[in-house]
């Protein structure tokens, strides 16, 4: 088993889930993607989750960002599972779930951790550019449900990122100032940021956001 890494290249698999075989790679084309493991069906923490994401899609689908989920069990347990999910939540689930009872993916993503449980996923999240590399990895303990307000807001600042000579400040949020990166000089930056940009240090330069 391998640690993944920032900058790494995704895995590719092929499974069975809730919207037909997914091939990975294939699947999520060219395109962002957040694929996010649950310790397994039928609990109640990873109930309120999957509800919460499909509540969400309109706003991943407004990214350009392909959801899955994978957990453990059987894709009969899963098909099962999402009556529970809509029963609770209000949500229908609106994207694959896929079934990993033999653990291959987890195992390819790191996603079983001995020391919290060694037949379970712990709760990891992994954002994954269009160039399959990873951009972001999460991981949560077993009992701490996960904020996707705050998967979508980092994946706002890699998607802004990925495009312009900006970095973002803590709390960032979609339409706030962005830092001007430290490779630019004070040239290179007023000629990419036509805006303008305030020196409060000289290593750090402040923008309006670029794309807006």
């Amino acid at each position: 088993m391998t640690t993944l890494r920032l900058g790494d290249k995704a895995p590719d698999f092929s499974a069975s889930s809730t919207e037909g075989t997914i091939d990975f790679h294939d699947w999520k084309g060219d395109a962002w993607a957040v694929l996010f493991s649950h310790p397994r069906d039928f609990t109640p923490v990873c109930t309120t989750e999957l509800g919460r994401v499909a509540g969400l899609k309109p706003e991943f689908d407004r990214r350009g960002v392909k959801v899955a989920g994978v957990s453990v069990d059987s894709l009969e347990e899963h098909r099962a599972w999402a009556g529970d999910i809509e029963d609770v939540t209000g949500h229908a689930l609106n994207f694959p779930l896929i079934a990993d009872p033999d653990r291959k993916v987890a195992h390819l993503y790191d996603m079983i951790h001995p020391n919290a449980d060694d037949t379970l996923t712990v709760r990891s999240v992994f954002v994954i550019g269009p160039d399959n590399t990873i951009k972001l990895t999460l991981t949560y303990p077993a009992s701490t449900g996960r904020n996707f307000d705050e998967v979508l807001r980092v994946i706002d600042s890699l998607q802004l990122t990925a495009g312009y000579a900006v970095a973002t400040p803590a709390d960032w949020r979609d339409g706030e100032d962005c830092i001007v990166v430290p490779a630019l000089s004070d040239e290179e930056a007023r000629a990419r940021f036509p805006k303008g940009f305030e020196a409060r240090k000289p290593y750090l330069r402040v923008t309006p956001q670029p794309n807006r």
